[in-house]
């Protein structure tokens, strides 16, 4: 598949690195000579220096022959520029834009909005897909990571191992001979920085991060079974109100569970148009990082903190602050993954990469045939790829013990009808059954082989 990439920053640079890892042909174009210098030294994909929404740009890019055109620049209005060229003069099929400005957002949601009149085929909002993940993260406090699949029926769950983890020591192919029916199975660990798929034999160690999936009415279970106690969310503390911090209140206020929500934002304007928005919501403007301000928002008290203002080291230092005045749980938005590995030592429960799930709705809508969803993590280790298996799979018809997995692969869940079942060697795959795919970055190329998702792009 020939696909060019509009912005060489991390989003732009993340999905050329995954596209080009699968011997797609990538070019990249960005005004930026340096940022393309980077990335063409580094990957195996094209560079072009110039502005995207530039028709001769885009044709030095290869426009004329390709199959999709990615806008991720910085600018919602270069985005939609560019995919009105790309459709208006070189009729590229699949047009993908990313837009941050709720205005643009809603307009396109309207009853008055025709396609034809901005022809982008996918559109992704960085903002609501981190509020969507901020949700995520709260409805499973005890979990570093989570996400949903397979329609809400199976999760993946991200658990930290600790010390009195009653299940440390033990191979996992025990585990399910102590609990015979617990629909859950460790697909990933990441141990010393190593992300890896384990085997039966592999046990779980104290310090390991590992990734679970389950089934969504055995989550609870799950995380009891890790040692991680139920915690409450009646009370949250969200720090910076910009998009990602206004959608997240209202989410909460909207949800059935009536949690009661406070907001700490230091720019007089956004706190004032948060007040204006929100109903039941308390909004109190001032620093995030200030002790007395984080006393009188009752942080000792709070269920959880959401740091989400515009700049990782402040989450990270609100959030490290918040849990030295008491806080039960601190989550933090980091966007710089050079950061990520921080959040342990400095005791951030959870974070939110926003990279990572801007990325893994691009790629869900890259991926080829009748894959449903993927989800990207870590640092682009590795992915959860949700499909439905057809006919030409070789998969098909074949249990699942004798399916020639490569090492990194692992499955998670499968789904045949409406039933989510745990995968035994004995379950034989159908046409039209959907697996929940945990595999290292290496081995994707081979599991899109099996699943035959290489036929038809759109």
């Amino acid at each position: 598949m020939k696909v060019i990439i509009c912005g060489a920053g991390q989003v732009g640079g993340q999905i050329a690195r995954q596209l080009s890892r699968e011997d797609n042909d990538v070019t990249i174009v960005d005004k930026d000579e340096d940022l393309i210098r980077s990335v063409t030294d580094t990957l195996d994909v094209q560079g072009v220096a110039g502005f995207a929404s530039y028709p001769d740009v885009l044709r030095r890019a290869g426009a004329e022959d390709a199959d999709m055109i990615i806008a991720a620049t910085h600018s919602d209005e270069v985005n939609m520029v560019t995919c009105q060229v790309a459709h208006s003069m070189f009729r590229i099929r699949r047009k993908v834009a990313r837009l941050r400005a709720q205005a643009y957002l809603k307009a396109m949601q309207s009853d008055l909005y025709k396609e034809e009149h901005l022809p982008i085929d996918v559109v992704i909002s960085p903002e609501r897909e981190v509020a969507a993940a901020a949700m995520r993260r709260l409805s499973a406090p005890s979990a570093f990571d989570t996400e949903s699949f397979m329609g809400g029926r199976a999760q993946l769950l991200g658990i930290t191992v600790d010390e009195d983890c009653p299940i440390t020591n033990t191979p996992l192919r025990q585990l399910t001979d102590l609990f015979s029916t617990l629909r859950a199975i460790v697909v990933g660990i990441r141990r010393e920085g190593t992300l890896f798929a384990p085997e039966p034999g592999d046990q779980l160690f104290a310090g390991d991060d590992c990734y679970v999936f389950c089934h969504a009415d055995d989550v609870r279970r799950t995380l009891e079974i890790f040692g991680k106690k139920e915690k409450n969310r009646d009370r949250v503390l969200i720090v910076g109100a910009g998009n990602v911090g206004l959608d997240v209140a209202r989410r909460l206020e909207q949800s059935p569970d009536r949690t009661r929500v406070k907001v700490i934002e230091a720019k007089r304007a956004r706190a004032e148009r948060a007040a204006e928005q929100l109903e039941r919501t308390v909004v109190l403007h001032g620093d995030g990082l200030s002790s007395e301000l984080l006393t009188e928002a009752g942080v000792d008290r709070v269920d959880a903190l959401l740091a989400v203002t515009d700049d990782d080291k402040t989450n990270m230092l609100v959030a490290v602050r918040a849990k030295a005045e008491g806080c039960a749980l601190a989550i933090a938005l980091i966007n710089e993954p050079s950061l990520v590995p921080l959040a342990g030592p400095l005791g951030i429960d959870a974070y939110i990469n926003p990279r990572a799930t801007t990325v893994s709705s691009i790629l869900r809508h890259v991926r080829h045939g009748k894959v449903r969803q993927v989800y990207a993590i870590g640092d682009n280790e590795a992915e959860v790829i949700e499909a439905e298996v057809m006919d030409t799979s070789p998969m098909a018809g074949q249990r699942l013990r004798d399916i020639d997995f490569p090492e990194g692969v692992l499955v998670g869940a499968v789904r045949k009808g409406e039933e989510v079942l745990r995968p035994v060697g004995e379950l034989r795959i159908e046409k039209g059954d959907v697996l929940a795919i945990f595999s290292l970055a290496g081995d994707v190329r081979e599991v899109e082989r099996l699943l035959q998702v290489s036929i038809d792009y759109f």
